[in-house]
């Protein structure tokens, strides 16, 4: 059963900093692009960074670029989101995500965990 466990968020002041952990169980995590999604409600889930199985690192949302670093520790079945700088603007649930090879889409999410953003 595959399973995406999430953990890390919070409350943080803006300009902190949060490092977002998710330990993925009963799938091989070194065979499959990881990525982190972030949705506010009453907008879309959107697409924070990708990771390829050998770590390299895709990040697909302008605004985070050069704040958060996408990683991971295949051994450990972990993906991270390492987030710096944060703004007012970055307050979401944060999802971590399996992508399925073949179609390139996300077939399992976690269940997200709460980043917040406020002095």
């Amino acid at each position: 059963q595959v399973q995406l466990v999430e953990s890390g968020g919070g409350l943080v002041q803006p300009g902190g900093s949060l490092r977002l952990s998710c330990v993925a169980c009963g799938f091989t995590c070194e065979n499959y692009w990881m990525r982190w999604d972030r949705q506010v409600p009453g907008k879309e889930r959107e697409m924070v960074a990708g990771i390829s199985r050998t770590s390299r690192s895709t990040p697909d949302l302008a605004d985070v670029k050069g704040r958060f670093t996408i990683s991971r520790d295949n051994a450990n079945s972990t993906l991270f989101l390492q987030m710096n700088s944060l703004k007012p603007q970055d307050p979401a649930v944060y999802y971590c995500a399996r992508v399925e090879p073949d179609s390139g889409r996300v077939d399992y999410w976690g269940q997200g965990i709460q980043v917040t953003v406020s002095s």
